[in-house]
């Protein structure tokens, strides 16, 4: 059922499955999933920050400590990603946090690779990995609210995961919708925008990695259409 725009709509009931994630939960499935990404990630978030992880690698000349842990930033690994080519969007509605623009200093694998959007009346939280994951739920990306953080610490947060083909669709059609300025032209909020995204000029198409085997059927299909 439309209501009258893009972003205004009842889609109409059906059976989806998917998986119900709080707190910890977030961490062990979206962010695992955005570590394994092998062609794209795409990210909706009203608040945008610094996000500290475990760190798993094994180091030469470095001792990993009997039940300790060591941490890098999360945008470390979207440099990693960003080398072999997968597309990294982050549409968010508030400046990046200081620790969060001055790690990206630090990173010069993601000049150019990591594309930043700001858009004002952004609210929404989704993750969208390889077009074939798809979270969606009240996180932030922040390690509170992405359970980086400890127990006692993290918010209180719930979300849900699935792979469902037409819901991956219906929520990447609106990111790109917002993302490409389709929105802009009648947004009453214009004037006080730090920069309407529908004035922001197309980024070149990157050159992804080789997709996933569901991701590469589900566009097969589309093609058959």
């Amino acid at each position: 059922m439309t209501l009258g725009s893009g972003v205004d709509f009842v889609a109409p009931r059906r059976p989806v499955e998917l998986s119900v994630i709080g707190g910890r939960g977030h961490y062990e499935a979206v962010i695992e999933a955005v570590l394994a990404a092998r062609t794209s990630v795409w990210v909706a978030t009203a608040n945008l920050k610094e996000l500290m992880i475990e760190d798993h690698r094994a180091r030469p000349g470095v001792r990993r400590r009997l039940g300790g842990k060591t941490y890098r930033s999360i945008l470390g690994v979207l440099a990693d990603l960003a080398a072999r080519g997968v597309e990294l969007r982050f549409l968010h509605a508030e400046r990046p946090s200081r620790p969060f623009r001055a790690e990206l200093a630090r990173q010069p694998g993601l000049a150019g690779a990591l594309e930043l959007r700001l858009c004002p009346r952004v609210h929404l939280k989704a993750v969208i990995v390889d077009g074939a994951l798809l979270y969606l739920g009240s996180a932030n990306w922040t390690g509170a609210g992405l359970g980086a953080r400890g127990s006692g610490r993290r918010n209180f947060e719930l979300g849900v995961v699935t792979d469902d083909g037409p819901l991956l669709d219906q929520v990447q059609a609106l990111y790109e919708r917002i993302w490409t300025g389709g929105e802009c032209g009648a947004c009453k909020l214009r004037a006080l925008c730090p920069g309407p995204l529908d004035a922001v000029a197309p980024s070149p198409a990157p050159t992804p990695a080789p997709a996933p085997k569901r991701a590469r059927a589900r566009a097969t299909a589309r093609r058959k259409r």
